[in-house]
């Protein structure tokens, strides 16, 4: 099901049309913006102010229409957020942080990457899977450029997940502090001479180390309530399984710790 909304590029829907047809799948849509502006009026919101409920109204519409469907055809809906997106609390709450199983909830974004890379190289979607991961990582809820181009790119706001992905695993897995963590960032991608790899400066990692911190511990009450979902590797945030954390937990003295370094 497509459901565009304000923020929509061609890009996207046309990749996920193209899927659909190669999988054979149904393939419908259903327009929001009407329903969204409808509701804008409802709740007194200008729309042409694009802040944050402007962004979660389409966000939650979606669900909205996701859910009723499964109850009309008696299915149920597959979660789209993946471990990385629940780790920093890079999801509106009670829309897309919500579904009836979370099938991507073990999975970092650096390896949802690695998958669909792999299947492109195994499958007949090859084409349309490698220009999805050339796309930038966008919910795209913000109006488009003027060339038509996503204006809103997730990891110029949240962050690399690289990085995010490292600070989350050794976080989790090792209990290492910040500290540790920021020395072990700083070796891991430092760039090897004449290679290629990614590379980011102390005071880049630094900063972003700050913000996964930060984002953590402020979003824990979006995984307090995540519905269910496969652990995949050795980390997950479920609050059934690996992670006890309450909601109003303080990141003080973490932050401390980095803001000495």
């Amino acid at each position: 099901v497509s459901m565009p909304g304000f923020g929509t590029t061609s890009r996207t829907k046309s990749n996920a049309e193209r899927l659909a047809e190669h999988l054979g799948v149904d393939f419908r849509t259903i327009t929001i913006g009407e329903a969204v502006s409808r509701h804008f009026a409802d709740i007194g919101h200008d729309p042409s102010v694009t802040d944050v409920t402007y962004e979660n109204a389409q966000a939650r519409e979606r669900t909205q229409i996701l859910m009723d469907l499964s109850n009309e055809v008696g299915g149920f809906v597959i979660g789209t957020g993946d471990l990385s997106e629940l780790a920093l609390g890079w999801a509106t709450y009670n829309a897309d942080h919500m579904s009836m199983y979370g099938v991507n909830a073990g999975v970092p974004k650096t390896l949802v990457r690695h998958l669909v890379a792999y299947a492109a190289d195994v499958g007949e979607t090859a084409t349309t899977l490698r220009d999805v991961l050339a796309t930038p990582v966008s919910p795209e809820l913000l109006p488009p450029t003027g060339d038509g181009q996503i204006a809103q790119c997730t990891e110029e706001l949240v962050g690399p997940y690289e990085l995010h992905d490292f600070f989350l695993y050794h976080m989790m897995r090792h209990g290492f502090a910040p500290g540790k963590i920021y020395r072990m960032a700083c070796r891991a991608f430092a760039k090897p001479e004449g290679e290629g790899a990614p590379a980011y400066a102390p005071a880049t990692i630094l900063y972003w180390l700050r913000t996964f911190y930060r984002r953590f511990f402020a979003q824990q009450f979006k995984r307090s309530c995540l519905p269910d979902g496969p652990k995949v590797g050795s980390v997950s945030v479920s609050p059934r399984g690996d992670w006890r954390m309450p909601s109003d937990a303080s990141a003080a003295l973490w932050l401390e710790e980095i803001d000495s370094l």
